[in-house]
């Protein structure tokens, strides 16, 4: 023990001198190693007489707890040093200007969906999600779909299989199929989502973005579904007042099936919705067929309802004056900038974002 002390005033006086990291690192070793001089006096405790074992053990600790705070003490003021050693050296000059700073944009598609759901969370719709990668039996023969319908095609329609089991969904409507299968009526929910057709030009895009709508329940008619479609494209549009028609058509998965047309007229080589002798069409929509509901185990006999189906990003379109609906997916920085929404604004209402 006595070496011990003299080896620990050696110590001492060692660390008031200036050492290096790694010779710290080395006294440390050569005390607390596995062969060290402190390691090999406690392999000395079993020896001892048992009269004096319990006082060197104390000692012996003692001397160790010294010694660590010590070298603990020497390691965090080389350290420290060291620090402001290298802040000295590496000073920020404030003169450099500052890097540039771009805030991003809400898409125009992302403020479109915000607002249809805002508008249609008013009257008491809820909004539901479904997978892009969908079955053919939610996709087509839930819905009514023959088998020989052109929407079937290859041309038409993304299959992942050759089976033809699994495919992009081609509208959102199987997630009507899903709500309904997993719950009981009455339903009302909305769906909006992206889907997936072969086609592109100025007007059509392989990828798009589609809102379903469904409303079941006891005594729903077409008076339902028109003041339903009326209420959304005037408050879409902000407008008091629109010319609105419902003109015959034919969906596998509704009967009766219907195009609604809205008035608008041409100022200055733009739309303006809502005024004129025009007529632009801009969603489908209809009564839901019976054998749908069957096909998800609700009694058409007792229940009945309305489905519709609009595309988003035409919405977007003639709202926002975007012309090319290929440039919503050229992710076009200065497009965005031009088109997007600032999400700093503050809300002018409840819609969304200024612009």
């Amino acid at each position: 023990m006595s070496d011990l002390k003299k080896i620990k005033d050696e110590l001492l006086s060692k660390l008031k001198s200036k050492l290096t990291l790694s010779e710290i690192n080395q006294i440390k070793s050569d005390l607390f190693g596995k062969n060290g001089l402190v390691s090999s006096q406690f392999k000395k405790i079993g020896v001892i007489a048992e009269s004096e074992r319990k006082k060197f053990a104390s000692e012996l600790n003692i001397i160790k707890d010294e010694l660590q705070d010590l070298i603990n003490s020497k390691i965090n003021e080389i350290e420290n040093s060291e620090i402001r050693e290298k802040l000295q050296k590496e000073k920020i000059d404030i003169t450099l200007p500052e890097r540039p700073f771009v805030r991003g944009k809400i898409h125009p598609v992302s403020q479109t969906i915000d607002e249809i759901s805002s508008i249609f969370s008013e009257i008491g719709f809820s909004v539901e999600e479904g997978p892009d990668v969908e079955s053919e039996y939610n996709n087509f023969t839930a819905l009514n779909t023959p088998d020989n319908h052109p929407a079937r095609d290859m041309h038409d329609t993304f299959y992942l299989d050759e089976k033809k089991e699994r495919l992009l969904r081609t509208h959102t409507s199987p997630v009507q199929i899903r709500t309904m299968l997993k719950d009981k009526p009455p339903f009302k929910i909305i769906a909006p989502g992206r889907t997936y057709r072969s086609d592109s030009d100025q007007t059509h895009s392989p990828m798009f973005h589609q809102v379903e709508g469904l409303h079941i329940d006891k005594n729903i008619n077409m008076g339902h579904l028109k003041g339903c479609l009326n209420y959304f494209i005037k408050e879409f549009f902000e407008l008091d007042k629109i010319k609105m028609r419902f003109r015959p058509s034919h969906f596998p998965f509704t009967e009766p099936s219907a195009e609604v047309d809205i008035g608008y007229e041409m100022k200055d080589g733009k739309i303006v919705i809502g005024e004129g002798d025009q007529w632009l069409e801009i969603l489908g929509c209809g009564m839901v067929h019976p054998n749908v509901l069957k096909n998800v185990k609700v009694d058409p006999t007792k229940f009945q309802g309305y489905a519709f189906g609009i595309g988003i990003d035409r919405l977007a379109m003639l709202k926002y004056g975007i012309n090319d609906l290929r440039a919503f997916f050229d992710c076009d920085y200065r497009w965005l900038n031009h088109f997007g929404f600032d999400p700093l604004d503050v809300p002018t209402n409840y819609r969304g974002l200024s612009r």
